[in-house]
């Protein structure tokens, strides 16, 4: 997910100033404008208190025949709008409130519109395997967003990075593992070991084993027989008698963790904390976690929790809206979203 160690480091470490209740020191230019459809008002809601501002005044709604029907109710002419929307499920309609509300925005001559993509929907397909007979639907969302009039994106965690090429326009990806880390760091970890839970992840859990006072880590080998479903073959490294810290981009049904997890636990790990930025949570997610032997689940808010996953005890969020707030009001003052993960 990370292109080298040094780029992994200095995104991460710089996350500690963004989970304080600490505000932005700068406000943001007079014509700027927040606005939100359905699919993550709470969180655009923290966005814009951290930003000293109100959301937008627009009715996003639907027709009796379940159209999407979108109004902006202020004057945005010549304005730098930013529209905070995941396309999380029901993906199809978070898409479409997007993109109508773009266009709605863009008819009403919005200066500059940029899309505030916490998580990025779609993102999963972004490649013909072995040529088989599929779409790339992160390239189609990238085309459908483009056409309509998004002028820039910004979002967490792309499942790809290669996504950002598919768009004819600035993409901004910034990263949930900053916050993440800082929950890591509160924690009071007995003799702590990281965890991949596949071999794609061993850059993100490495680069986090790093700043763990360079803990060591381990590899979880699996194989998946088909979609959704992962099995565990071996762990490698020695996790006996040690609080076990898995990093993964998302949670979708839980089943990869679940079954990681109960690896672990077989091994003699002592705790087994999950860790993630995106709260799929699709499927049996809720009977696998309720029922697994992960001590706690750690997430981001980029995605709203159902009311089953938020009654499940082991399950807390973290948000992410100090972190968006800073790269709004950095892309709104012209400032180097990069230099956020400097040093």
């Amino acid at each position: 997910m990370y292109c080298t160690d040094s780029d992994d480091l200095s995104i991460i470490a710089v996350g500690q100033q963004y989970l304080s209740g600490r505000k932005p020191e700068v406000f943001l230019v007079p014509d700027m404008k927040l606005f939100a459809g359905n699919a993550t008002p709470e969180l655009a809601q923290r966005v814009a208190n951290r930003l000293y501002t109100n959301l937008g005044d627009a009715a996003v709604g639907r027709f009796s025949d379940g159209e999407v029907s979108v109004q902006i109710n202020e004057n945005v002419r010549g304005g730098d709008i930013f529209i905070i929307q995941s396309t999380c499920a029901p993906t199809n309609d978070n898409l479409m409130e997007l993109v109508v509300m773009v266009d709605a925005l863009r008819r009403a001559s919005a200066g500059r519109i940029t899309a505030v993509i916490p998580y990025f929907g779609y993102a999963r397909q972004d490649r013909r395997v072995r040529s088989a007979r599929v779409p790339i639907t992160a390239k189609v969302v990238a085309d459908f967003l483009s056409s309509v009039g998004v002028d820039r994106v910004l979002t967490v965690d792309l499942h790809a990075e290669q996504i950002q090429g598919f768009f004819d326009v600035p993409v901004d990806n910034v990263f949930g593992s900053p916050i993440l880390l800082e929950d890591m760091l509160q924690k009071d970890l007995e003799n702590p070991i990281v965890v991949s839970p596949d071999i794609g992840g061993v850059v993100r859990a490495r680069a986090i084993a790093k700043l763990l006072n360079d803990t060591d880590m381990a590899i979880i080998d699996k194989r998946r027989p088909r979609a959704n479903v992962s099995q565990v073959m071996h762990i490698i490294g020695d996790v006996s008698g040690r609080d076990c810290i898995l990093v993964d981009d998302m949670i979708d049904t839980g089943g990869t963790l679940c079954k990681a997890a109960e690896a672990l636990k077989e091994r003699g790990a002592k705790r087994v904390f999950a860790y993630a930025t995106h709260p799929i949570f699709s499927g049996n997610a809720v009977d696998n976690i309720k029922n697994s032997v992960i001590d706690e689940v750690i997430v981001c808010d980029t995605i709203p929790l159902s009311p089953e996953i938020k009654a499940l005890n082991k399950v807390r969020t973290l948000t992410l809206s100090g972190m968006l707030a800073e790269a709004i009001r950095r892309i709104s003052n012209e400032e180097s979203i990069s230099a956020m993960f400097e040093h």
